[in-house]
C-alpha cells in the first residue's frame, strides 16, 4: 500500500524505555508543568474549548500527527468546539508513563487555548 501524501517520508519515533508506570510523586511533578491537566482514573486528562468546531478539528489533526510520530495515541472525544483528552499507556497496564507526559507536553505546545 502506498503512503499517503501527508505521511510520506515520515517515520514513527517510538519512545523506547518510556513504558514504565510513573509513581504518584513523578505524576504530580509532571502536572506542575502541565497547566489544566489532571490525574484522573489512571490517566492524564484535560479538556480544551475552542472557538469553533473547525478550530477543535484543526487541533485534533495536529495532535494526531504528533501522536502518530510518537506511536502513542490518545483517548479523546470531540463535541462541537470541545476536545477531551485522556492519556495512559496500554503497554504499562493502563497506567501513566513518561510517554503520556511527553505527549501531554507536546499537546500543550500545539494548543492555543490553554
Amino acid at each position: 500500500m502506498a503512503a499517503h501524501a501527508l505521511t510520506r517520508g515520515k517515520t514513527k519515533q517510538p519512545l523506547a524505555g518510556m513504558s514504565t508506570p510513573l509513581n504518584t510523586a513523578k505524576i504530580k511533578a509532571a502536572l506542575a508543568v502541565l497547566p489544566g491537566w489532571q490525574f484522573k482514573r489512571d490517566a492524564l486528562a484535560k479538556s480544551f474549548e475552542f472557538g469553533s468546531f473547525r478550530e477543535a478539528m484543526s487541533f485534533m489533526v495536529r495532535v494526531g500527527f504528533e501522536a502518530e510520530a510518537m506511536d502513542h495515541h490518545p483517548e479523546w472525544t470531540n463535541v462541537y468546539n470541545r476536545v477531551a483528552i485522556r492519556l495512559n499507556t496500554h503497554d504499562a497496564g493502563g497506567k501513566v508513563t513518561a510517554k503520556d507526559v511527553e505527549l501531554a507536553k507536546r499537546i500543550q505546545k500545539i494548543s492555543w487555548v490553554g
